[in-house]
């Protein structure tokens, strides 16, 4: 079943390459489709398009289809083009003259809209959680290891004193800015495209403030043919923060691989959560950090992919979108998966405090020394040339005191600011998620 089909039978080979993977794919959106599909009935019901008996069997029988989506029994029958088409058949099998009528009103391309919006808007939220989650066990740690000092490296070369507290909190605050762009994101996304129909409106006297409600969107969006040149575009946005996430994430990851190595061995991981090697008896390694790393690096390439197919598209709607689909619904899940795994990893980190008397380590309180004597009065330029010249003579010996007191700084690492703006930055998408669960679970009833 196609929703364009006009009785003319469609080239075999011609299918299969224009409906891709969109069967499979379309699973993930069947949920989304459902409610739109009974919000858009309520509202058909409310402008008299349909009956009151009519909207009621619509209603129940789209409740029951939405449980069978969630439960995967709902499923995308061979020959039939996408969870728009398959919805639409299974009320017509069931309902008759009824089931037809749910398309009045609307395009498959304002229903594709719609899906991926709901899609984005949830799983952003999701995604955000995780972020708060992950940062909070951070945030922990770093109040657990504060004093525990950690070499810090510029050009991989030993450089100044840091703390596995400074560390640790470091990727917590990162973090917060990440909600700033998930917060963009999920802003975008929760408007309604619902009512564009192709593009262009509909000559019928739909509400599409009320769809829209029923939904818990924040907003319309007003014109229908900037709906659909969203298609594309928001899914660009929705990846630019993903992407950003990502690359948090992958360099915590990439910190933990380099500090669990024999040459650093900052740190370690019980042995069963960590690999072997085939013919080494002795390898214990961090694959599930080098995962992390590879899945978060490929999703930053996303934005780039979805850009270079929207390039050069005019307005209006092209089949092109269709290419976006399959990385861009499995991205979430990607990162979903990468932040949980390490949200279970994290508790088991074990801090290995640095032995500070090695050679190598030697000159990593230079700078302090330099500090010392700018303090008593001597110009930092000349202080650095005295210091520097020690070091040169082999004279220089450190002093492993350390007083750091001004904000983010070792003795002051401000981590109730931190922990308010990710409070700060998460309650806004937190309210907003609050409402539209709301809102739907209402329409579900």
């Amino acid at each position: 079943m196609k929703l364009w089909d006009k009785g003319v039978p469609a080239d075999q080979r011609m299918e299969e390459f224009t409906v891709g993977k969109d069967r499979e794919l379309d699973l993930l959106l069947a949920p989304y489709d459902i409610l739109g599909s009974l919000a858009h009935a309520a509202m058909l019901e409310k402008i008299g398009l349909l009956s009151s008996s009519e909207g009621k069997e619509l209603k129940r029988s789209l409740k029951e289809l939405y449980r069978q989506s969630i439960t995967g029994e709902l499923i995308i029958e061979q020959g039939v083009e996408d969870i728009h088409s398959q919805v639409e058949k299974m009320l017509t099998a069931k309902l008759g003259d009824t089931g037809k009528k749910i398309h009045t009103a609307r395009s498959r391309n304002d229903q594709v809209l719609l899906d991926i919006h709901l899609f984005t808007r949830d799983k952003i939220a999701d995604l955000a959680h995780l972020a708060v989650k992950l940062s909070e066990e951070l945030l922990r740690l770093s109040e657990q290891h504060r004093k525990t000092i950690l070499p810090g490296y510029t050009h991989f070369q030993v450089a100044m004193p840091a703390s596995f507290g400074l560390w640790f909190a470091g990727f917590a605050e990162t973090m917060a800015d990440d909600l700033f762009l998930l917060d963009a994101a999920f802003r975008i996304s929760n408007q309604c495209p619902l009512g564009s129909a192709a593009g262009f409106g509909t000559s019928f006297p739909i509400d599409r403030s009320f769809t829209s409600g029923l939904l818990g969107f924040g907003d319309l969006r007003y014109n229908s043919m900037h709906a659909m040149n969203m298609r594309g575009k928001m899914e660009k946005i929705a990846a630019q923060a993903v992407a950003s996430l990502a690359s948090t994430l992958s360099r915590l990851a990439t910190d933990i691989c380099l500090y669990m190595g024999q040459d650093m061995g900052f740190i370690k991981f019980p042995d069963n959560m960590t690999t072997g090697s085939s013919i080494m008896p002795h390898k214990k390694n961090p694959d599930l950090f080098e995962l992390v790393r590879g899945k978060c690096n490929k999703l930053q390439a996303l934005p780039v992919a979805i850009t270079q197919v929207l390039t050069n598209l005019p307005s209006g709607y092209h089949r092109d979108f269709q290419i976006i689909k399959e990385d861009y619904l499995n991205c979430f899940e990607d990162l979903s998966g990468c932040l949980e795994i390490v949200i279970h990893a994290l508790p088991a980190i074990q801090v290995v405090p640095p032995d500070l008397n090695q050679e190598k380590y030697r000159y990593m309180f230079s700078v302090e020394e330099v500090n010392r004597l700018v303090i008593k009065g001597i110009p930092f330029r000349e202080a650095y040339r005295l210091i520097a010249e020690k070091i040169e003579n082999g004279s220089f010996i450190p002093d492993t005191k350390l007083h750091h007191t001004h904000e983010g700084s070792l003795g002051n690492l401000c981590n109730d600011k931190i922990r308010e703006k990710l409070e700060q930055r998460y309650l806004p998408i937190q309210q907003a998620v609050e409402i539209y669960r709301g809102k739907t679970e209402k329409l579900l009833l």
